[in-house]
């Protein structure tokens, strides 16, 4: 599996007095299993990029080839891309509809015209792959659960049709550290189980520097940077000019290196920056 994009354009309004152009010759490519992720400012084009990966929106110009298929052309049938392309909206538990939990993560791959068996089968791997305890939560009604167990539902209805694909926009919004921690560990653990392409929408820098093997900058649109974590958040001063921060980590190396301590900058996870830390400190 894997995706390219081609200077993909999309425009909102066209020919109206409100015409905004979301995308602007975006491109960028994923290969098979790697885990990206996709920073921004509020209105850079993240949202809107994620949309035309699974086809619901239709760019002005442009391509997007996913395992070898163009599907911005016509005549391509969207049922088997979505089959491919898991997307997994912000706040995904207010899409939650059904009377109990397994009706609801069956949902998916009933539409895919799997048997009984097949779709049982996939329903109980999903609700394990998202930390749920099945023989507990598969007959509760979704609404009866907490925040936190929603999510996972939701995240497992989209799952549960293993997509080669998994796109996930701030799934971690909203709800607590803890919380948030797990969330982020079960990807992780879907994306391991798996071996599929992840691609992560966040605000979270700590998230992305720590999961990510790839990082796409949106700016106004347009790609302001695409490479490893380390090539992205080396570039301090251009992350800040469009708005956004580098992880916590980095910004306390930067404080030390200020206060006359010697440390590398070019750290991005907590534990590397504990290292660090220790190893100068031990040098005093």
């Amino acid at each position: 599996m894997s995706i390219q994009v081609k200077e993909l354009t999309h425009i909102y309004s066209e020919g109206l007095p409100y015409e905004s152009r979301a995308l602007d010759s975006v491109s960028f490519d994923v290969s098979n299993g790697e885990f990206m992720g996709i920073i921004g400012h509020t209105g850079s084009g993240k949202s809107t990029l994620i949309q035309h990966l699974n086809g619901l929106l239709k760019p002005k110009s442009g391509s997007i080839v996913i395992n070898g298929i163009d599907i911005t052309k016509a005549g391509v049938p969207m049922r088997d891309i979505r089959k491919k392309v898991g997307l997994v909206f912000q706040y995904p538990e207010y899409q939650l509809f059904e009377e109990n939990v397994y009706k609801d993560v069956s949902f998916g791959p009933q539409n895919l015209g799997l048997s009984e068996e097949e779709v049982d089968k996939c329903v109980r791997e999903a609700i394990a792959l998202v930390g749920l305890d099945f023989t507990e939560i598969a007959e509760r009604s979704p609404f009866d659960l907490s925040g936190g167990q929603k999510r996972r539902v939701a995240i497992a209805g989209v799952i549960s049709m293993k997509p080669e694909v998994l796109i996930l926009d701030e799934p971690t919004a909203g709800i607590d550290p803890k919380t948030h921690k797990d969330i982020l560990s079960m990807i992780c653990g879907i994306h391991k189980t798996q071996g599929n392409i992840i691609i992560l929408v966040s605000h979270n820098m700590s998230d992305i520097a720590n999961y990510c093997d790839k990082v796409l900058v949106l700016d106004n649109g347009k790609v302001l940077m695409h490479g490893t974590p380390h090539e992205v958040f080396a570039k301090k001063e251009i992350l800040e000019q469009t708005g956004l921060d580098v992880p916590p980590s980095v910004e306390l190396l930067y404080k030390l290196n200020e206060r006359g301590f010697s440390v590398n900058t070019n750290i991005f996870n907590a534990d590397e920056t504990s290292n660090e830390i220790a190893t100068v400190l031990a040098r005093k």
